[in-house]
């Protein structure tokens, strides 16, 4: 089974452009890019998955791979196999890490690579301090088999704590969380442990590909240290914050981000 994937084409296009595939965060979907997918879709042709067990993507059983084997590599891999031709990639979050390693992994398969909100590692480690501890993620990892919906909600209000409109855009989230059905429970808890152990601090000095790293300003997930980070070690990677965004600029301030992309993507 293939993961999937909403094309969006703007009126004239018939997909012309480069193309550009988006990976949605931890618990959501594909969906959650319409809005800038859509604009996006005047330069690019623009693709946006739907990661396994989430979205139309939700049915673990045709993949191959079980729940106990369902790491960030073999989502790479599936991801690797479905999308074969070089392209662009854009990824939010738990999504970043995904594009990340993806590149690392499949240095031919990612042309450009831009992260949203995003960090080689989730959690503090040694030596690594812009990050969550890893009890809160465990804390959600054990919540989540008693409290599915509520854990859900509150990671929710995480990602837009702190924004312009936080109330508005918290709303949006919700609304669009279940709009394609529930996710895989066991497809959350495999994305939560992926968080957790995922470090890419190490891979990002060997990446050369051109980075855009997206942060948003009052992002209380991921430490605007976290992006400079990423940014600076990278060798061509370069750091853009959005002001008054938290974790999901695409949809607060989505004609900045959008202008970030086009720009990026649109270099020679």
């Amino acid at each position: 089974m293939s993961l999937h994937v909403d094309r969006y084409e703007y009126a004239g296009t018939s997909g012309s452009g480069a193309p550009l595939l988006l990976i949605h965060g931890w618990g959501m979907h594909g969906g959650m890019w319409s809005g800038v997918a859509e604009q996006l879709a005047q330069n690019f042709s623009v693709m946006a998955v739907d990661l396994p067990g989430h979205g139309f993507s939700a049915d673990l059983s045709h993949f191959p791979f079980s729940v106990a084997n369902f790491t960030i590599d073999s989502v790479v891999d599936e991801l690797s196999a479905q999308f074969v031709e070089p392209l662009n990639v854009c990824g939010w979050s738990l999504g970043g890490q995904i594009a990340l390693r993806w590149a690392e992994r499949h240095p031919q398969q990612v042309s450009r690579l831009v992260t949203v909100a995003s960090t080689p590692s989730f959690v503090r480690r040694a030596g690594w301090v812009h990050a969550l501890s890893v009890e809160i993620l465990e804390e959600f990892a054990d919540n989540l088999q008693h409290h599915y919906a509520l854990t859900l909600k509150r990671f929710l209000a995480l990602q837009v704590r702190g924004s312009e409109q936080e109330r508005e855009w918290l709303t949006v989230l919700r609304e669009g969380l279940f709009s394609r059905g529930e996710p895989d429970l066991a497809a959350l808890q495999s994305g939560l442990e992926i968080l957790r152990s995922c470090d890419l601090c190490s891979a990002l000095p060997g990446m050369s590909l051109p980075m855009l790293v997206l942060a948003g300003e009052r992002d209380t997930l991921i430490p605007l240290q976290a992006s400079q980070y990423l940014a600076s070690n990278t060798p061509n990677g370069r750091l853009a914050v959005i002001g008054g965004a938290a974790h999901a600029p695409f949809l607060s301030h989505p004609d900045e981000f959008v202008r970030h992309v086009v720009n990026f993507l649109n270099e020679k």
